[in-house]
């Protein structure tokens, strides 16, 4: 299967049609098509080289495809719109000798936003970030940080969340916050994207999973899983399939 599409809920946020990236010989995406529409979670899946950060970072901007197009909500270019995603990678792309606050303030500053402060104080206490504010990112630990990155890719309040394997380094409670979070952005009409291996999150939290093998859409589901155990079946099936 060399394509696969999945379009949820409202106007779409973002679409792909036809997405490719070669990285010389190597095929990292073959022809993907995708689309998310507001208030959707999206859980993307597969084996490792499979495709998913390739596919994150297209969405993102800030990689770009050897084949195919993205579309952005309003007719955003690639450049322009960055500004209305919020993108979690395994990098947490802070500045460690900057507090946790200053980080925030110095995205916020970057793209603008009006009533940091407000905006900052809310993120810190939903991400149980309070009693660390005042500290150098440089003496996080790998949750601390990533919690941090979370709330940094969030204070622009983007339309679009991408998130890959975001629960990694997260004990249970801030991984439950970060589940609640996905939830609200569903609930304020933001389309999420979340790539995991973590099937009982995504059974849990998606509205459509797709599983990529190989660079391609190996399953998309017509629907909400109905439990891990169907998801990890259909994943399976799709390993097995390709």
């Amino acid at each position: 299967m060399t394509s696969g599409a999945t379009a949820l809920h409202g106007a779409p946020v973002v679409s792909a049609a036809g997405l490719a990236k070669r990285f010389g010989p190597i095929t990292a995406l073959a022809g993907v098509d995708f689309e998310v529409g507001a208030g959707a979670v999206v859980a993307v899946l597969g084996p490792n080289g499979a495709g998913k950060t390739t596919l994150l970072r297209i969405l993102a901007g800030l990689a770009r495809p050897s084949a195919g197009a993205v579309r952005y909500a309003g007719g955003a270019d690639r450049r322009s719109a960055r500004r209305f995603v919020g993108y979690i990678g395994h990098a947490t792309f802070l500045y460690p000798q900057l507090t946790a606050r200053e980080n925030l303030h110095f995205t916020a500053q970057l793209y603008g936003v009006e009533d940091a402060d407000a905006r900052i104080a809310k993120l810190l206490a939903e991400l149980g970030l309070e009693a660390v504010a005042d500290r150098a990112a440089a003496s996080f630990s790998r949750g601390l940080a990533q919690r941090l990155a979370i709330a940094r890719a969030l204070v622009h309040d983007p339309r679009l969340v991408l998130l890959d394997e975001p629960f990694t380094g997260l004990d249970p409670v801030s991984a439950d916050r970060l589940a609640a979070r996905i939830e609200a952005l569903r609930g304020a009409a933001r389309a999420v994207v979340l790539v995991t291996h973590d099937l009982a999150r995504a059974a849990a939290l998606a509205d459509r999973a797709i599983v990529l093998v190989g660079g391609s859409v190996a399953f998309a589901s017509s629907g909400a899983p109905r439990s891990a155990g169907e998801l990890e079946h259909a994943y399976r099936s799709a390993l097995d399939a390709a």
